[in-house]
């Protein structure tokens, strides 16, 4: 049973995403927040798998939670899925950064709702080739101040370089595949030790360092 908290400063919002997400037999709600937090302080009690997250809440808003939630560990629980409009909202980016694995679109379908809750809960990220190529313009319209040193990246075979370079370029696997001529499997492969190699928890923070080490420049 996948647990989920839902915070969001709207009580409607609140109550349809609970109502809808309630109904699945596989999803437990077990409880909201209207600010976050609330959220910080109802995570930290409750134990969920995954944590809905609005960015713009009063109080602490998204990011200053998924920090508190997450801090100087991202690979614990809970597994942040950051909520936003459809014009990426200006802390999105920064929300990945700090450990969030990934965003969904507040007007999104309701059985997208559903299946981004599972695919987070299962390590996953939700982050789509067209979404990724959003975060790549955010980035080019923000320099970090903090880049992390590309020593880092010196434990990747050239292979597992090359894969990681196509994922921050926004690349499903099937085009990764379709790029390198390998089977989907071989790159799902790639993509486990890629992640277990740099210690990170899913795609959206190996986009970032991808990007912040200086792997791949924004616009190229």
């Amino acid at each position: 049973m996948i647990r989920v908290l839902i915070a969001d400063d709207q009580a409607m919002v609140r109550q349809g995403f609970g109502a809808l997400l309630a109904a699945q037999p596989d999803l437990l709600v077990v409880g909201d927040a209207a600010d976050g937090a609330q959220a910080v302080a109802a995570a930290r009690r409750l134990d969920p798998d995954v944590v809905l997250m609005d960015v713009r809440m009063p109080v602490l808003d998204g990011l200053a939670a998924t920090r508190k939630l997450l801090g100087d560990n991202p690979a614990q629980r809970p597994r942040v899925l950051i909520l936003t409009t459809f014009d990426l909202d200006d802390y999105v980016y920064e929300a990945l950064r700090a450990g969030a694995s990934g965003f969904l679109l507040k007007d999104a379908p309701a059985a997208d709702l559903v299946h981004a809750v599972r695919v987070v809960a299962a390590g996953d990220a939700l982050l789509a080739p067209a979404v990724t190529r959003r975060l790549i313009a955010e980035f080019a319209a923000r320099p970090e101040r903090h880049r992390p040193r590309p020593t880092e990246l010196a434990a990747l075979t050239p292979r597992e370089t090359e894969v990681l370079r196509l994922i921050a370029r926004g690349r499903s696997n099937q085009e990764i595949a379709a790029d390198l001529v390998v089977a989907e499997q071989t790159v799902k492969t790639h993509v486990g030790r890629i992640l277990t190699k740099l210690r990170l928890r899913d795609r959206a923070q190996a986009v970032v360092l991808a990007y912040e080490t200086g792997l791949v420049a924004a616009g190229e």
